[in-house]
């Protein structure tokens, strides 16, 4: 097991006075201020990028804050379940896809110990209408009829798939022949051909999708037609592109972006939330070894995650990084 990596010198002085300068100097132990919190960190499904980036935060923050146990990486089923066991208490840190969250703002009280708070805008999520390469859709409108997943309940995506679906004239219940399946379920599904198409967001490539097109030739829906209207709507989206090297597609296609979002109680203490948000600019290359989409985290557009606020923590990393 690698020595554990010291923490930036303000941070264990401010943490525990004197006795953090033997953490800054990579010294464990008794001088460790965070070494009993257990931080579980709400991921996603274990084909996703949320759970590959989740277990590799986990391995540097045990080792960065001197954890004596790695924090818990919890299998979810997305943006609404991290949220809900992040606002119960039973996670710490949780991903989230940024609607998601700015629908949970409202519904709970601002000034409140689990109010949501930001440490990070990490990625932008694609919008994936996964098909089989030789199926005769061409646009989302096509999909009439078809036998879709959509997603769990659970899952933010499935918030997103039924606001593009309107967009293009359809609604899942009476349009399509929906299922509720999660990305393997849905892959294997595919694969099957119980399915003719199923919708995901995450970050590119994803691992589920990219082993499904290493067995069966796939395309994705170009969303171009459909982007204008779901924006107008729903603003907090963007519009990108997947490029045509992506599960070897072929051709590039347009399709909604949604940025992805680090989230914290409010209650946690400045300190441990700005340490957590060092380490992961730290360590960022070795986040981009477990998830090519982390090659995007970046300093200057890491305090986008409004409309949730920044942690106070998260904000004075912000600051004091750029007058460094």
């Amino acid at each position: 097991m690698p020595p554990p990596r010291a923490l930036p010198r303000r941070t264990v002085l401010r943490a525990a006075g004197g006795l953090g300068l033997l953490a800054g100097l990579g010294v464990a132990g008794c001088g460790a201020p965070f070494a009993d919190r257990r931080l579980p960190i709400a991921a996603g499904v274990a084909q996703g990028v949320y759970s590959r980036l989740g277990t590799t935060l986990s391995e540097i923050w045990r080792e960065d804050l001197h954890l004596s146990t790695a924090p818990e990486v919890l299998a979810t089923f997305g943006s609404p379940d991290n949220l809900a066991r992040l606002t119960a208490g039973t996670a710490e840190v949780a991903f989230s896809q940024v609607d998601t969250a700015a629908e949970l703002i409202g519904t709970v009280p601002a000034d409140g110990p689990r109010a949501l708070r930001g440490l990070a805008r990490i990625y932008d999520d694609a919008l994936h209408v996964v098909i089989r390469r030789d199926a005769p859709y061409l646009r989302l409108a096509d999909l009439r009829g078809a036998r879709v997943s959509i997603g769990p309940q659970t899952s933010g995506y499935r918030v997103i798939a039924q606001r593009v679906l309107a967009a293009a004239g359809l609604d899942a219940a009476r349009d399509l022949t929906p299922s509720e399946l999660g990305l393997q379920d849905a892959c294997d599904a595919l694969r099957a051909g119980t399915i003719d198409a199923f919708f995901w967001s995450g970050g590119l490539p994803t691992t589920g999708i990219a082993t499904l097109a290493q067995e069966l030739p796939v395309r994705l829906l170009d969303l171009g037609d459909d982007l204008p209207a779901v924006r107008e709507r729903h603003p907090v989206y963007s519009s990108g592109t997947v490029p045509a090297s992506t599960y070897g597609i072929g051709e590039a296609v347009s399709t909604l972006l949604t940025r992805n979002i680090l989230l914290v109680p409010a209650s946690m203490e400045d300190d441990l939330a700005e340490a957590l948000v060092h380490s992961l600019f730290n360590e960022q290359q070795r986040l981009s070894e477990a998830g090519p989409a982390a090659v995007t985290i970046d300093a200057r557009t890491a305090i986008g995650t409004q409309p949730v606020p920044l942690h106070p923590g998260a904000e004075r990393f912000y600051r004091e990084s750029k007058d460094a």
